[in-house]
């Protein structure tokens, strides 16, 4: 059985998500209304996952405040949220976040989820595929040889960033620096041509560099 956190402004979000939960028999191992205020109580939760709904957020200052507060390289985190900018999942991603789903997702599919992101797993909504991972080239388009291989370090490296890992988690598996994990990044970038941390991922499943 799985533990989550929720984080919802609405205390009536925070009970209907909390019933939802219990009712597919997961632990809800406590709530709150914001970040600031889990902060305190996440330490002591032992929690496997948290659920965060992002709905009246102002999507890049959310992003911006999920990625400093370092949640996402401590814990599995999964948003809920409608109505916002496809490219808000691909930024969302990009901090380490496992999941951006909509809030009227079913319950099969938000267990599901929780679970695979708790399992270490990036859950992507089928509306949102082409946002979180563009290509920068038609898929019938052959991909050009790279002019420099990644090394094994990198690849390690690439499969992490794929399975939604911050630097500092990278950093903690590997028994390196955060900033020689952003070495690797910044190389892994140059050599595959990419543009940012989820387009490398999207290069990397194209190249057969990632296994999924």
């Amino acid at each position: 059985m799985i533990r989550v956190f929720i984080i919802a402004d609405s205390p009536l979000t925070r009970s209907g998500l909390e019933s939802l939960l219990k009712a597919r028999a997961v632990k809800v191992a406590g709530t709150a209304a914001n970040l600031e205020s889990a902060d305190s109580l996440l330490s002591d939760a032992e929690a496997d996952a948290v659920l965060i709904d992002a709905t009246g957020e102002q999507p890049e200052e959310f992003v911006q405040t999920v990625a400093e507060s370092g949640l996402a390289s401590e814990l599995a985190v999964i948003l809920l949220a409608d109505h916002l900018p496809r490219a808000f999942s691909a930024a969302a991603l990009s901090t380490g976040v496992r999941a951006v789903l909509p809030r009227d997702v079913s319950q099969d599919q938000l267990v599901a989820a929780l679970e695979a992101a708790a399992s270490g797993l990036v859950v992507v909504h089928p509306a949102d595929v082409e946002a979180a991972f563009p290509t920068s080239a038609p898929a019938s388009r052959p991909l050009a040889e790279l002019v420099e291989p990644l090394t094994r370090r990198e690849r390690e490296v690439l499969q992490m960033l794929a399975a939604g890992l911050g630097n500092k988690a990278i950093a903690a598996r590997l028994a390196i620096s955060e900033h020689t994990v952003k070495f690797h990044v910044a190389s892994i970038l140059g050599k595959l041509g990419a543009g940012s941390r989820t387009e490398a991922v999207s290069l990397g499943i194209r190249r057969g560099l990632v296994l999924l």
